[in-house]
């Protein structure tokens, strides 16, 4: 048996003053690395602003872990005047948790590998985890009923690994979507609402019900057992805050307040359940549940149109087909009309008021906290090429090639402090099919531009698994030009921790942490290693030193 250290130059280079590892203890170093004390390192004048919160007692004190003045970055915004988290000089990765990791019956999933897994992370220099916090999960039980217990072991998991916990508050069921791999839907009691009253539901021309998420047309009307939507909302994130008290600002560094399907901003207007939609369709607009339909009527007497507010376009095609093969969405159709405007305006004003109405109360319940809120929105990049933009109208986004649907949205949440998190960061527009009409660079780019226009910062997401060099190359290369306050990897699994793809990761993850610079690793490193501390039997051949590195984490 040898003892053996593999790891590139990198590695072994002078610690970084503004790592986290550095205001460890020794006995909370990571099982990849050795602690040792570093000098005190000179502070540069005006390098490092402490938030008032940091200088509260929290419970990280008393675990020896730095307070988050110490290691990070806090501006104005946010919700208690916080803004993200940063460390200087680069942006903090974040990764999602497996979708079940808190179940159905109120579970905590693999709970030895979901440990190992979460130092493994720590040693590659990540900042920490993003973890759904399912409404139907925690309100199962009945309403006002609230089992926050397997979140709570989480939480206490997530701060013995040394990281930082992104919760979202997850308003909408699991299942039907790109990339769920479980089924959790809303609460049951919920559930038996719908069943006598099917309008608080999105509904669609042709009378489909989607049971994702609560129709933003009853927002204000007590259809849940005597609470309007808004206020479960608002109680459930209330009791969140009494049972997380004092973790908020701390380890749980970021709410994300779920506002529609998968947590996003915007209608469901592309379901994959039961083969409703497929890529690249356009969708189909949600608003004929009868809230909805009773607020386009009002609209329309308004506007001095009865007859606009009889339902949605008559001319808007299906949700598989193509913008050409519709009256509406066709290079000069009905959406560039007079009656188009009123409706497509109608139908975004009506989910930024939603999304409004959601993050006021979660501005009045996480107000103080030191916790940052954030809102997602979803990164629709197909037909963007095209004049009407048909699949980002059917969601809610009001973006033409005459007119930008991204600022009302950046500014709707500026005013509440919250981050923009934007998806679609690691594709590039040649790697799209063509007859898509793909553009998810330029899309990105319009983002950007809005969120900085309206002073609201931007974080992002990968929409996709993706375990290539290209597709981290290009967050690199966004988060570089785009400025990103953080971006948080989609996601946690089995596949990230194999031998090749954990490479990629942890050098992804130095890369982003020196602001964008993407290091190659030295021609010394034949075994492309980076990090690894073992015992080797000579008599055997080991495969994968990354990946063993990473220890049981490989079992999630």
């Amino acid at each position: 048996m040898a003892l053996t250290l593999r790891s590139s130059t990198s590695f072994l280079s002078p610690v970084d003053p503004t790592s986290k590892l550095l205001h460890k203890p020794a006995d909370e170093a990571p099982p990849c690395c050795v602690a040792v004390p570093p000098a005190a390192p000179s502070r540069r004048p005006g390098a490092l602003r402490a938030s008032a919160a940091a200088a509260a007692p929290s419970p990280a004190a008393a675990t020896g872990r730095a307070p988050a003045g110490a290691e990070l970055l806090h501006c104005g915004g946010g919700a208690g005047g916080q803004q993200h988290g940063l460390r200087r000089g680069g942006v903090p990765v974040y990764v999602m948790l497996p979708l079940d990791t808190v179940g159905p019956g109120g579970q905590l999933s693999r709970q030895r590998a979901v440990a190992a897994s979460l130092m493994a992370l720590r040693g590659a220099g990540v900042e920490g985890v993003m973890v759904d916090v399912w409404w139907g999960v925690v309100e199962r039980d009945g309403p006002g009923r609230y089992d926050w217990e397997a979140y709570a072991e989480l939480v206490r998991m997530v701060e013995r690994a040394g990281l930082r916990l992104q919760a979202v508050m997850s308003f909408h069921q699991c299942g039907g979507n790109v990339g769920d791999t479980c089924n959790i839907p809303l609460p049951p009691w919920v559930l038996e609402e719908m069943s006598s009253n099917p309008d608080i539901v999105y509904t669609d021309r042709s009378g489909r019900r989607n049971p994702e998420y609560i129709s933003l047309g009853c927002d204000t009307i007590p259809v849940l057992k005597g609470r309007t939507p808004i206020q479960v909302y608002t109680d459930y994130m209330r009791s969140f805050r009494e049972r997380f008290r004092d973790y908020l600002g701390n380890v749980i560094a970021e709410i994300q307040v779920g506002m529609g399907p998968c947590g996003e901003l915007r209608y469901p207007s592309y379901p994959e359940a039961n083969g409703t939609w497929r890529f690249p369709g356009i969708g189909e607009f949600q608003c004929y549940d009868k809230y909805m339909r009773a607020s386009l009527e009002a609209a329309a007497v308004a506007a001095g149109h009865k007859e606009w507010g009889r339902g949605g376009p008559h001319d808007a095609g299906e949700y598989k087909q193509m913008p050409d093969d519709t009256g509406f969405f066709r290079r000069d159709g009905t959406w560039s009309t007079e009656y188009g405007h009123f409706f497509l305006e109608w139908y975004s004003r009506m989910l930024l008021e939603h999304g409004d109405r959601v993050l006021a109360a979660a501005e009045a319940v996480f107000g103080g906290t030191s916790a940052t809120l954030s809102a997602k929105v979803a990164g629709i990049h197909w037909h963007y090429r095209t004049r009407s933009h048909a699949a980002e109208l059917t969601a809610g986004y009001y973006n033409t090639r005459y007119r930008d649907g991204y600022a009302p949205i950046a500014r709707t949440l500026a005013k509440r402090g919250a981050v923009l998190n934007f998806t679609c960061m690691e594709m590039k527009d040649e790697q799209q099919p063509q007859h898509a009409s793909c553009s998810p660079e330029l899309l990105v780019q319009q983002v950007k531009a809005a969120a900085s226009k309206a002073g609201v910062e931007l974080a992002g997401e990968n929409a996709l698994e993706r375990y290539d060099e290209a597709a981290f190359s290009q967050v690199v290369s966004t988060a570089r030009g785009a400025g990103l306050a953080a971006f948080t990897y989609l996601r946690m699994n089995k596949t990230l921790f194999d031998g090749d793809n954990w490479r990629q990761f942890v050098s992804f993850v130095k890369a982003m942490a020196d602001g964008g610079a993407r290091p190659a690793l030295p021609r010394c490193d034949t075994g492309h290693s980076d990090l690894y501390v073992g015992f080797v039997d000579a008599s055997k051949q080991r495969k994968a030193p990354e990946a063993e590195g990473a220890a049981t984490a490989a079992a999630v």
